[in-house]
Formats: C-alpha cells, sequence, structure tokens
C-alpha cells in the first residue's frame, strides 16, 4: 500500500464524511434545515432515513463508516506461525469479496456497508 491509501488517509476520509453527514443547510426564506437524510438515496429505508442509510460509496464503507473498526489488529495463525491482520488485510478480502458479512481473517469483520448494501 502506498501513502494514498494509508491508515492516516483512511482516517481523514472517515473524519470529513462524518461532518459532511452532520452537515445542514438552512433554505432562505423558508426556515427549513435541510439534512443529507432530506436528500439522499436510502435503498434500503426510502420513507424516514438516517444518516447512517444513505447510500455513500467510499473505501471506509467496508469498515462501516466505524474509526473503531478501521483500527482493529488481530493475532491470525498462519500454518506453524502467526501473523498480525489489519485494515488492510481486510480491505483485499472485501474488494475481492464484497457480499460477505464476515472476512476470513481474525478481525470476523462484515464487508457490507453501513447503509447495509455491498
Amino acid at each position: 500500500f502506498s501513502a494514498v491509501l494509508s491508515m492516516e488517509v483512511l482516517r481523514a476520509l472517515l473524519e470529513l464524511q462524518q461532518r459532511l453527514a452532520a452537515a445542514t443547510v438552512q433554505v432562505p426564506g423558508t426556515g427549513r434545515t435541510v439534512r443529507l437524510q432530506d436528500v439522499c438515496y436510502a435503498p434500503l429505508s426510502p420513507s424516514s432515513p438516517a444518516p447512517a442509510d444513505c447510500c455513500v460509496n467510499s473505501v471506509t464503507q467496508y469498515f462501516q463508516n466505524n474509526g473503531t473498526r478501521l483500527a482493529m489488529v488481530a493475532t491470525q495463525p498462519y500454518g506453524k506461525g502467526t501473523g498480525t491482520v489489519d485494515w488492510r488485510d481486510h480491505l483485499i478480502y472485501c474488494v475481492n469479496s464484497p457480499l460477505s458479512f464476515k472476512d476470513i481473517t481474525a478481525l470476523e469483520l462484515s464487508c457490507m456497508a453501513e447503509y447495509g448494501a455491498p
């Protein structure tokens, strides 16, 4: 992995996404506040979506937009030894198996997005 796809970049992306998801805009002359969930595509909850229901496609969705999951590290047995698995292993697995509800690493994380789709 290069510096373009590093933990620091993923954390910054996640923080930016969270800030954008929480953003609101006042509609001039109406007194109405518009939020992401008012305008987003939410295929699994179209009638009254929460911000987490909005279809926002991003690499951080492989971690359900969760910083704790992104930071997870686990010990993984390999043959007669052990190694460490982290976000890189999970990402590689999910890119190859995006419909998986649990990866095959010791992290056992889902590849499904926060909004419930691949």
